[in-house]
């Protein structure tokens, strides 16, 4: 659901002091080590501008906020997932394509899964944050009622793309806190298996491949 296509990857140098570049990707390292260890509320962009060794106006040119910094490249990704969709097979059942590329968005290697967790614990536990994440919710949700509507005939906006749309996203919340509650776990097998539970209207058990 909530990827981003640069998901750090090792625990980045506690340097601080003016570099000659940094990246998206390195912002981002220090914004989710120093929210771990301080806490979201009590860091500032000041503080991880300063420990990426660039300035506060450098961090503005990658995030319009530290709330930003949490979720990487999402608008990256949700193209990603868009097009994904798109080159689904007409033939495919609409909910096995969403299926699929729901589970692809979230996919990770892994040296990602401890960043991830700790991206996904700040999303779904930290109030602060809880504002800027329906948002971010509500662009996740148009891409799939974009596509839902395209197989259904329908406007975007109409009534059932926009119950596929949070249907969607509820499914895939309940997978990730599922996820981050049992350490070691397959988060793809559970965004799979909630969204086959979902496909079948909770007739029957779903399997996983």
């Amino acid at each position: 659901m909530l990827k981003s296509s640069e998901s750090p990857s090792a625990e980045p140098p506690s340097r601080v002091g003016r570099r000659p570049s940094t990246s998206r990707a390195e912002l981002e390292r220090h914004a989710l080590r120093l929210f771990a260890e301080r806490g979201f509320d009590e860091v500032t962009v000041e503080d991880i501008a300063a420990a990426a060794g660039i300035g506060r106006r450098t961090f503005f040119r990658y995030y319009k906020s530290k709330n930003d910094a949490v979720w990487g490249d999402f608008a990256g990704e949700l193209r990603r997932m868009r097009e994904v969709l798109d080159g689904c097979p007409p033939g495919m059942p609409m909910m096995d394509a969403l299926r699929e590329a729901v589970v692809d968005f979230n996919r990770l290697d892994a040296a990602q899964i401890p960043w991830h967790r700790l991206r996904m614990r700040l999303i779904l536990e930290v109030p602060a944050l809880q504002a800027h994440s329906t948002l971010m919710y509500a662009e996740w949700r148009a891409v799939v009622a974009e596509f839902a509507a395209r197989r259904l005939g329908e406007p975007a906006d109409a009534l059932l793309p926009q119950v596929i749309a949070y249907a969607c996203l509820g499914a895939a919340v309940a997978a990730y806190e599922q996820w981050l509650r049992q350490d070691g776990s397959d988060l793809a097998g559970f965004l799979d298996e909630a969204l086959r539970a979902l496909a079948s209207g909770f007739g029957e058990p779903p399997r996983r491949d």
